[in-house]
C-alpha cells in the first residue's frame, strides 16, 4: 500500500526579536533542500505568524507536528496536542521534541568554535562551558537540558553545567560561579547558546558571559538533519502495525 507522506509542520515558539523569524524559516528552507517534494509548514505558539491552529486550518489528511524546542516542556506535553486535537479535520501525532540529541552537541561546538573556541583535541584544557536554556518548570524540561550537558561535556572534553533564563535555576552568572568555585578562570568560561533562534532570553543569556558566547543553533545543516530525523521517527510511529486500523477506519 503506498501513503501520501505526512506534512511536516514545523512548530517553533515565536519571538518579538526581528532575527527569529528569517532564522527559522532559513532552517526550513535547508529541511526542504534534504527532503525535496515533502510538504514542509510553519507554526508559532505565539508571537509570530502563522500560528499554529492557521497553519493546521490550511491542511487536510495527515501531518506530523516537529517542534522546533528542545525539551519536554509545557508547549511540547500540552500545547502541541492540544492544538492537533482541535484540527479534527487531521489525522497526525506530535514529534519528539528536538533535544537532547548528538547532532545537537555537533552544533553546539560549531557554534563555540565560531565564537572563539579554542580548535583541537587538548586545546580546550583549563576551559568550561554554560548552556544557557530557556527554561522551565517542567522538571523533564531540566533532565533534557542536564542530559544536553553531559553530550556536550563528553564531545569537548570540558566541563559543562545547564543554565536557565527563566522558570529555573541556576541562572548563568550562578552557573559560572560554581565553575569558579571549581577552581576554573570566568575568562575561560563560555556561554553556548540552547536556542533554535535568536531571541529575548538567548540575548539576556549571552550578555551574562564572562568571555565567549556563541550564536543559537539556527539554520545549521545539522539541525535540518535532525528535524527531519524527528519527523521520520513520528511517521514511523504512526504507520506502526497497531495503528494502521485505526487510521484505515477514519479514512473509510
Amino acid at each position: 500500500m503506498t501513503f501520501i507522506r505526512p506534512a511536516l509542520v514545523a512548530v517553533a515558539h515565536g519571538s518579538r526579536d526581528p532575527r527569529a523569524l528569517p532564522a527559522v524559516r532559513a532552517l526550513l528552507e535547508r529541511v526542504r533542500a534534504a527532503r525535496p517534494g515533502l510538504d514542509v509548514r510553519l507554526g508559532h505558539v505565539e508571537l509570530n505568524e502563522p500560528l499554529l491552529p492557521d497553519t493546521l486550518a490550511a491542511l487536510r489528511g495527515e501531518a506530523v507536528l516537529v517542534p522546533l524546542l528542545l525539551g519536554r516542556g509545557h508547549h511540547v506535553k500540552h500545547d502541541l496536542p492540544t492544538a492537533l486535537s482541535a484540527a479534527h479535520w487531521l489525522r497526525g501525532t506530535v514529534a519528539a521534541p528536538l533535544g537532547p540529541h548528538p547532532l545537537l552537541a555537533a552544533v553546539l561546538h560549531d557554534r563555540l568554535l565560531a565564537a572563539g573556541w579554542p580548535p583541537g583535541p587538548g586545546a580546550a584544557a583549563g576551559r568550561a562551558v554554560v548552556l544557557a536554556a530557556a527554561g522551565s518548570r517542567d522538571p523533564d524540561s531540566a533532565a533534557d537540558t542536564g542530559r544536553m550537558a553531559e553530550m556536550l561535556a563528553a564531545r569537548l572534553g570540558v566541563p559543562v553545567l545547564p543554565a536557565y533564563a527563566s522558570a529555573a535555576a541556576p541562572t548563568v552568572g550562578d552557573a559560572v560561579d560554581a565553575l569558579a568555585a571549581r577552581g576554573i578562570d570566568p575568562r575561560h568560561i563560555a556561554v553556548a547558546s540552547y536556542f533554535t533562534a535568536p531571541g529575548r532570553f538567548a540575548t539576556q543569556t549571552s550578555a551574562a558571559a564572562p568571555w565567549i558566547a556563541a550564536a543559537p543553533l539556527g539554520a545549521h545543516e545539522a539541525m535540518a538533519r535532525l528535524v527531519l530525523h524527528r519527523y521520520d521517527e513520528a511517521v514511523r510511529a504512526l504507520r506502526a502495525p497497531a495503528r494502521l486500523p485505526l487510521l484505515l477506519a477514519r479514512a473509510s
